[in-house]
């Protein structure tokens, strides 16, 4: 099974390099795509990582590679790194963006196939998943050839109707937040069992207390969502840095 956690010791910094930063409230600094960040060391760790958001790096925080990172050094590189290869380091950087999109994939595909309800789609979403993998797994080549947004088109409707089976468990109505503009919209309290807030804005709102037992949050962006209190009780496609963007807890 590929692991789809970021392991940073087996990578050689490449979300401190690859990326450009613009200065905001994610970043305290402006840097170009494919320099170093001021805060990257010569071990490829981080020299404020346990005082990234005080410094005001947050983003570096909720960014998550979903393990593209330590692929692309272990195997797509064979664990040679850009500053010990530097002629390698603009396909490194390139490549980034592409595996972490796969991997992120490959993530959702496997939670899809740990939900019980979406049972007669196991065998596509493992052909899926399989085919996810040798795509990662291919050389940096093929990697920079492959056609992301065709990829996630076939790969979404299942990923979808998935959603669609595990909330079919809620009987009534289910709100339908789909790319809805939420920012600080008050839903404290709120039963929200089996809503879909894919690609949803959230930024600020307030869900305190709310019943979101199988609601789906695929790609939505919950920078500053409140969900202390909240019922997250099998809740879909929800991401570590979705958790880390949102309040959990009382500071």
């Amino acid at each position: 099974m590929k692991e789809l956690r970021a392991d940073c010791g087996n990578c050689a910094g490449l979300c401190c390099v690859a990326p450009a930063f613009a200065k905001s409230s994610d970043f305290a600094i402006n840097k170009p795509a494919g320099q170093p960040c001021r805060n990257l060391l010569d071990d490829f760790r981080c020299g404020i990582h346990d005082r990234l958001p005080e410094k005001g790096f947050p983003g570096c925080v909720v960014f998550d590679c979903f393990g593209a990172g330590q692929h692309i050094t272990q195997h797509t590189f064979g664990g040679r790194n850009w500053r010990s290869t530097p002629g390698i380091a603009g396909q490194m950087f390139a490549v980034l963006p592409v595996m972490r999109q796969l991997h992120e994939l490959l993530w959702y595909v496997t939670q899809a196939l740990n939900l019980p309800a979406a049972r007669r789609l196991h065998p596509r979403l493992e052909a899926a998943r399989d085919e996810t993998t040798a795509l990662s797994d291919g050389p940096p080549e093929q990697l920079l050839a492959i056609d992301l947004n065709a990829y996630r088109m076939k790969v979404n409707p299942l990923l979808q109707k998935a959603s669609e089976l595990a909330r079919a468990q809620v009987k009534g109505r289910r709100p339908d937040h789909r790319g809805a503009n939420l920012i600080g919209r008050r839903m404290r309290g709120a039963d929200l069992r089996g809503a879909s807030f894919r690609g949803a804005v959230l930024i600020g709102a307030d869900l305190r207390d709310a019943n979101l037992w199988l609601a789906d949050f695929t790609g939505a962006d919950l920078r500053g969502t409140d969900l202390r209190g909240a019922n997250l009780t099998d809740v879909l496609f929800l991401t570590d840095s979705q958790r880390k963007a949102a309040v959990t807890a009382d500071p």
